[in-house]
């Protein structure tokens, strides 16, 4: 079995804000146990967690050994405050903040700096999202202290812009990815950026009634034209499902991404070189 490329421990497919409750009082390690023992069952011995702010994917870090996994995490993902991120980390405002959030996840054991630099899908309109990305000279500024610091980068980053900027940056790593245009597939090839596209949070939508069906399918089928394209110009496409994401759960997960991924053409190879890539570089 792949390895899982991107997870959230904290949330568990089904309601986050009740996963998220269980660790109000310290770290449920119930509820990470639980998880740990999914993907072990599922044949996952390598996951890099997207991060949380309670705790959460540093205690699975700790325990992921008994479990027979290789666990990577950022500890919490870095957010600028009123932009999107809280669902996973936490927020600055200046960047002497910054700094000192790159500082402490080091401190904390972070194996790697996740950033966020733009807004989610809006699911129920095909084509949008949540909110625009940062400006580019906060995006270089983001990516370019934590590599000063000896870190690599993931970055959750959609729109045709801010995915440009965030490749152009040297991002180690571009979560989601969705609404790429031509010339910043280009790019995310020239680089050679492992790319997570992260189908399953988008897919496995389909039916549950939540949004219009033919919105989610749009996004779907918008994703999978640029992942095909990404993979005809040479592009490094990894798996990583986004697991604990709505309708999206631990071991399933991976395999429903799986399965996305091979629809859209990405290789054994590919997806096994990228796999490595990432296990090489977020350490």
């Amino acid at each position: 079995m792949f390895g899982e490329c991107h997870a959230h421990v904290i949330m568990d497919g089904i309601n986050y804000k009740a996963a998220v409750a269980l660790h109000k009082d310290g770290v449920c390690e119930a509820a990470v146990r639980a998880h740990l023992k999914e993907w072990k069952d599922a044949g996952i011995t390598f996951v890099r967690d997207g991060g949380d702010a309670r705790g959460a994917s540093k205690k699975a870090k700790e325990l992921a050994p008994e479990y027979g996994i290789d666990y990577r995490t950022p500890v919490f993902a870095i957010h600028k405050r009123h932009h999107y991120g809280g669902i996973v980390g936490l927020p600055f405002d200046t960047w002497t903040e910054y700094e000192a959030l790159v500082l402490r996840a080091k401190e904390e054991g972070a194996d790697f700096i996740k950033i966020m630099v733009s807004g989610i899908l809006d699911f129920a309109h095909a084509g949008t999202l949540t909110e625009e990305g940062l400006d580019r000279e906060s995006i270089r500024r983001m990516i370019g202290t934590a590599h000063d610091a000896g870190m690599a980068v993931m970055a959750h980053c959609n729109g045709n812009q801010t995915c440009y900027e965030t490749l152009e940056a040297g991002v180690d790593s571009l979560e989601h990815g969705f609404f790429m245009e031509e010339e910043t597939l280009h790019l995310l090839a020239e680089k050679g950026t492992a790319w997570m596209p992260t189908f399953a949070p988008v897919g496995n939508l389909l039916g549950c009634g939540r949004f219009p069906d033919e919105e989610v399918q749009k996004n779907l089928e918008r994703q999978m034209e640029n992942v095909r394209k990404a993979m005809r110009l040479g592009a490094h496409i990894g798996l990583g499902s986004d697991a604990g994401a709505y309708l999206v759960p631990h071991g399933e997960g991976t395999v429903d991404e799986l399965h996305y991924l091979t629809k859209a053409g990405v290789t054994e190879e590919v997806l096994q070189q990228t796999e490595q890539q990432v296990k090489t570089l977020f350490k």
